[in-house]
Parts: structure tokens; sequence; C-alpha cells
């Protein structure tokens, strides 16, 4: 057995190779994992994307004046039939205007990764798995866009909560409502009208996800990116067998993952999932459209809460997509259903994964690869400029602002008494008059050396908050303060995981786009918009 030190951050120790328990393989391994067989039929595959993407609206690109997002589907979902063709799966929930930024980072690596890893032999895909059976509608129902003028937007539209954000209808009001906002975005006016184009085509969409899903396609359907909305009839058919199963033997995938949680705990982790007794792996969509998890009961003859097992073997039979999967279930779903190469995720969803191995040798599947995402923090020509007077990075910053300002001031103002220096210099008296006093009285030395720790401590304490006041007080003259932690801690979260892609498209036009995909697949970066 393997194990990790508990101090390393669990991304660093998987990528060190030291969770062996909990990940057969790393990104390491991607190469060799490529050439691993996986039984599927990838026609039958295609022919489900197919029939989806002709039901949310978008062109097969059979069309003489097809454009080349169209053409590069079709393209991209006949390579799918071929033999060997695996894939490279991102995910992300159906967020308004495509969500944080995050999310287009997230479909770009899958681009990224597939463009490395894919040959004539073995055409290798990007796919956007939209998570359009998740019913937390505040997770996707608010976004968050900053102009040239620095105004904060916040749209936030009033979505039903409890069902399937894939069940939403759009509504025109809504269309209209975020219309107006670009007409009210100091932007460039070339800029607003390429946004809004991208943006009447979205709107075109029935439900939520369709509108998101519309949107990932005018932005990156012509890289080859391929979306997936698993509430589609066709795609839920082909994923029913694996929901079958689990149905079947509800409880072991679920004591499985509590296995595995109590051995991450063991190991110094805090485990995401926890599966209490009677705990099961799937939700069930009723039929007032509310989604309920299920939770195995004897009672009253029902081996679920309110079902019997053949009550929802039969509901998978006659609608698929009404039984879904819970979070400890979900991915197994999504690599039963794509011949899945490599699985980019953020830290979150590498912490979840870290206790599906066992559920994933329950269906009788091999997890893939799991590929620490692209992180990008954009810094746009004044921020840039900002940061470069300070001498701070932005990630420096975004760990403790006011401190990072601070310090940056004090050393361009020389301010000794915030220097490390005297406290360098006060540490080494302290230290000294240790070594005098214990010379003269050994039983003094620890109660010295306490006396010395607290001191210092305190000294730090009041360090930082002298560097809080110097940061305050330059924001109050020029409020550079203030203008960062809009650009790089919008709302107080950092950039990428709250500020919407759609902010840089609006004041630079596509350069973003562009950096975006000239990128190395997994770059953790920042990127200056020119």
């Amino acid at each position: 057995m393997t194990s990790a030190p508990a101090r390393l951050p669990l991304l660093d120790a998987y990528r060190a190779g030291h969770l062996s328990d909990f990940f057969a393989r790393t990104p390491a391994d991607l190469p060799a994992f490529l050439q691993a067989q996986r039984v599927l039929d990838r026609p039958a595959l295609a022919a489900a994307l197919r029939a989806y993407h002709l039901d949310v609206g978008l062109p097969d690109g059979t069309a003489k004046k097809a454009d080349p997002a169209a053409k590069m589907l079709a393209a991209q979902l006949e390579k799918l039939s071929h033999p060997e063709a695996r894939v490279v799966v991102a995910g992300q929930q159906a967020g308004l205007l495509g969500g944080p930024a995050y999310s287009v980072h997230k479909a770009a690596d899958a681009i990224l990764l597939a463009r490395q890893l894919s040959t004539e032999e073995r055409p290798v895909l990007p796919v956007f798995w939209i998570a359009s059976q998740d019913h937390d509608a505040d997770e996707v129902a608010s976004t968050h866009l900053l102009d040239f003028s620095e105004r904060e937007f916040e749209p936030r539209l009033d979505l039903p909560r409890g069902v399937p954000v894939g069940r939403i209808a759009w509504r025109a009001e809504w269309s209209a409502q975020l219309l107006e906002l670009i007409s009210e975005f100091d932007a460039p006016e070339t800029h607003k009208a390429a946004v809004r184009s991208r943006l009447d085509f979205a709107f075109k969409g029935r439900a939520y996800a369709d509108v998101f899903a519309r949107l990932m396609y005018t932005l990156l359907g012509e890289h080859g990116l391929i979306v997936l909305d698993p509430l589609h009839p066709a795609l839920a058919r082909l994923m029913a067998p694996a929901l079958a199963a689990e149905i079947d033997r509800p409880l072991e995938g679920p004591q499985r993952i509590e296995a595995a949680a109590e051995q991450l705990g063991a190991q110094g982790y805090t485990a995401q999932l926890r599966r209490p007794p009677g705990s099961t792996n799937l939700f069930v969509e009723e039929e007032s459209g509310q989604r309920t998890l299920l939770r195995v009961s004897q009672q009253g003859g029902k081996t679920f809460e309110g079902y019997t097992k053949a009550e929802l073997l039969s509901l998978l039979d006659s609608d698929p997509s009404r039984i879904t999967p819970a979070a400890g279930l979900r991915p197994i779903i999504q690599d039963y259903l794509l011949p899945t190469a490599a699985f980019v995720v953020g830290p979150g969803e590498l912490a979840y994964a870290a206790e599906l191995r066992g559920v994933y040798e329950l269906h009788g599947l091999e997890q893939p690869v799991l590929w620490p995402r692209l992180s990008v923090t954009w810094l746009e020509p004044n921020v840039a400029r900002l940061l470069e007077r300070f001498g701070v990075t932005a990630a420096q910053f975004q760990q403790g602002p006011e401190g990072t300002l601070g310090k940056a001031l004090a050393s361009q103002q020389q301010a000794a008494a915030l220097s490390q220096e005297r406290i360098n210099h006060l540490e080494g008296e302290f230290s000294a008059l240790m070594n005098e006093l214990s010379a003269l009285d050994p039983t003094l030395k620890s109660s010295v050396e306490r006396s010395k720790n607290r001191t210092m401590s305190r000294l730090e304490r009041h360090r930082q908050q002298a560097y809080s006041a110097l940061s305050r007080a330059e924001d109050d003259k020029s409020g550079q303060l203030t203008r960062l932690k809009k650009h790089l801690l919008p709302a107080g979260h950092l950039q990428e995981r709250e500020m919407n892609f759609l902010t840089y498209l609006l004041k630079h036009g596509d350069a973003p786009l562009k950096l975006l995909l000239s990128l190395e697949a997994g770059a953790q970066v920042d990127v200056v918009i020119p």
C-alpha cells in the first residue's frame, strides 16, 4: 500500500502517484491507457449523439452552406464511429451565459488534450458532458460580468427548484433580460454585436440546458467539441443497462464509497462523499418533476422507499431519463456510455473520484485517467500594469489581497518597521537573550522560548494589520485595491470560478478565445490579453 503524507494536497499527491490505493493510474499513464481495449457500440453512440444534436437544433453539416462548426461536428461524429475512437471528457453544470469561465476552460482543455492524443489510426475527440440532470438551481441561475467602466453585472434568473435543469423551459423574457444587459455593457459595439449574435443563436434553444449547449457550440464547435446532454432519450437509452445494474444491487456501490471514505480519512484526507446506511447512488424523477434520492427500505413490501425494484426497472424501460445517477455514480455512467481515455477534472471532482475506484470495478469498468484541468487567470492590460507596478503576481494577490498589496507598498515606501530584516533582527535578539538567561538558569529556557514565540506571533499579526492599513489607505486614494479585487477576486472568489467568460469576449473580441486554444493542455497560467 502506498500512502501520501497528509500534509500533501490531494491533487499533488495524485500527480506524484502516491494515491495508488484510490487511482489505478496518473496522467503519466495516459499514453499506455489509450492502448486499452474497450468493447463499445461506437456507431450506436454516434447515432444517438447525432439525434441529440438535431433535436437541440444544431446543424448536421450536410447543407451546402453549412458553417465551419456544423461541418466539424459532422466530421467528429463520423470519427466517433471508428472502432478505435476514444474521447476526452469535460463536464459542468449548464451555467447562465455559459457559467463561470472555468466551464469554457474545461471544454478548451478537452479540445487541447484530444488534439495532442489523436492520430489517424486512433481518433481522440473532445466531449463536454452537460450536467443537465442536476437540480441545484442556485448553482446555475446567476453569473458575473465586469465591463470597461468596471461596473459589475450579476444577472439572476428565477428558476424552479428541485427539478433537473434540463427540464426547465427557456423563457423569452430571459432572453430579453440578458440582451438588455449586453446593450448596457460598456464595451466596443463590434464585440458586443459578435456576442449578441452568439446569444441570438443560443437563445433559440427550447430548454435551459439546450441554450447552454448551443452557446458552447458557437464558442468551441468549430474546434471539434461535441456537446452531450444525458437527459436526451437516445443517450439515456444507451445508459439504461448500467442504471439497471445499480437498481439490482443498490447498496454495494455506496458501501464501497463509504469504505474508500474511511480509508481516505485514515490517510489524513477529508472524504467528499459519504453514504450512510440505506443510501443509494440513484435519483428518481417523480411525476411532479421533482428529483428524489432513492433510499433502500423493506417497509410495506417496497425494496426502495416508495418503489419496488420491478417498478423502477419498468420506469427505466419506459423512460430511462427519469432514473439518474448521484455524484457517486455519475462518472461511472459517463464512462459506461463513452470510450473515455481521460476525464478533465478540477480539485473537487478529483476528490470525489478518489472514492469511486471500487464502483468502477463493480460495473466492470476501468477508471480513466483523471486529467487536472487547465486553469487560466485573465489579465487585462490595466490589471497587468497594476500588478507589475506593485511587483506582485495574480496568485499572490488572490491568496491575500490586503496583505500582499500592503507588503508591496511597505517595500516601496521603505517602511523599516515592517521589513523582514527588522523581524529577523528581533528574533535574533530574542534567541540571544534566551541563551543568556538559560545559561544563568536552565529552568528558564522553555518559559523564555514560549515568551519569544508569543511575542513574535503577535508582532507578525501586527505587521499584517499594518500591511492591511497601508493597503486600505492606498485604496482610499486610488481605488487600486478595489479595482484589483473586481478583476481577480470577483465577489470574493477566484476569477475563473466566478467571472463569466463572455466578459472577455465583450471587451476584447475573439482574442481571448484564440489565446485559450493556443495553450498547452493542463496548463496553470496567467494570460495577458493584449
